[in-house]
């Protein structure tokens, strides 16, 4: 019987949508059209990157090399630089997203550099995030500047300099491409708004849901009939933007059907966890005005602390505090990894983890501050 009254409102909300269809187109462009714009506006010094650093030389010009790192660190706080003595090890830890880059010193650095020869620093560095990548090969051919006179690539190199050979250690990821995670989750929350707590609202500003009142619904029925089509609505609406933004980049999923299937999943995951959020905070609310007008507060704090288009290192201590307790964040992080680098689910195990947990809590608190009264 739950069953069926649950699915009698579900239908209903969702009918309700197809009546007005540019809900859902709006869904999925508006969030490509607005990140675009904010992206490409947004500039600024990146600090606190972290980098591990792997000095296998320890030759007067390794350490002048290294001190350049830790002055970029405790001066303009460029980077935070760790020590680490396997290289192997290194790697693996940025391709698991400890580490935005490892720097390796060779052994033979030092002996080069005073013999007069080419003397090549390593540096792996993540180049999903490519504005973090640009600026640590800045950040390198800055330090490598102060031991000898010129920085020259691999492609032209010359006697008596220092070569930095930066590699990346997954495919290339270019900008447009680099911003469908971020588009992916502003689809979600946008969706969250218009097609859950908002339709709800609506609904109590013109009167239908006193019918509900005489009818044998209870508030789980109600709830959960709205809920249900909420996700139903924003999940497709994800979805289509996953694979609208990978046709218009010319993109693909590392990973094949597996990594298909997790990217669902988290789409589908965060789409219940917002929207319970949502109802939570603005499910008594009695104007849709308002809805509209905390919805744009809501977007920004979550947003754009999430890592979508600005490293999360790079915040302020208070505000990288936050986006450790935002779930878009952890959506945006197991998006980028699985559809970016390949990543299995051990790799975003941590970030789905906190997912779910942030939607059981804000389903519970959905559920206890809905009311089936006036």
């Amino acid at each position: 019987m739950f069953g069926l009254k649950f699915l009698a409102i579900m239908r209903r909300d969702l009918k309700k949508l197809t009546r007005n269809p540019i809900t859902l187109v709006s869904v999925i462009l508006m969030p490509i059209v607005y990140l675009v714009i904010i992206g490409n506006s947004f500039q600024g010094q990146l600090k606190h990157l972290p980098i591990v650093v792997v000095e296998q030389d320890h030759g007067l010009y390794a350490r002048r090399i290294v001190e350049q790192l830790l002055a970029l660190q405790a001066g303009p706080k460029t980077v935070d630089v760790t020590f680490e003595t396997d290289p192997g090890r290194a790697v693996d830890e940025v391709r698991d997203g400890l580490f935005k880059g490892v720097v390796v010193i060779p052994p033979d650095f030092s002996h080069d550099v005073a013999e007069g020869r080419i003397a090549q620093i390593g540096l792996f560095t993540d180049n999903v995030d490519s504005i973090s990548s640009q600026t640590l090969e800045g950040v390198l051919d800055q330090a490598a500047a102060t031991v000898k006179v010129a920085y020259v690539t691999a492609r032209e190199p010359k006697l008596n300099d220092i070569s930095l050979r930066p590699s990346w250690l997954f495919p290339y990821v270019d900008y447009d491409r680099s911003l469908i995670p971020g588009v992916i989750v502003m689809a979600i929350f946008m969706g969250s708004l218009m097609s859950g707590v908002f339709n709800w609202v609506m609904d109590k500003f013109m009167g239908v849901t006193e019918c509900y009142l005489v009818t044998p619904l209870s508030r789980w029925d109600i709830a959960g009939g709205i809920l249900a089509s909420g996700v139903t609505v924003t999940s497709i609406g994800g979805i289509l933007v996953l694979f609208l933004g990978l046709m218009i980049t010319r993109g693909r999923i590392l990973g094949g059907p597996m990594a298909l299937l997790m990217l669902i999943g988290i789409i589908i995951i965060s789409a219940t966890g917002l929207l319970a959020m949502t109802f939570s905070m603005l499910g008594r609310a009695g104007h849709p005005r308002l809805v509209g007008t905390f919805s744009g507060f809501l977007n920004v704090i979550l947003f754009f602390p999430s890592g979508a288009i600005y490293p999360v290192e790079s915040f302020p201590p208070w505000l990288r505090a936050f986006a450790h307790f935002n779930p878009e964040t952890h959506s945006v992080s197991a998006i980028k990894q699985i559809l970016f680098k390949g990543a299995d689910f051990t790799a975003v195990s941590g970030d789905i983890a906190f997912l779910l947990v942030f939607m059981v809590l804000m389903l519970v608190l959905a559920s206890v501050s809905f009311k089936r009264t006036l």
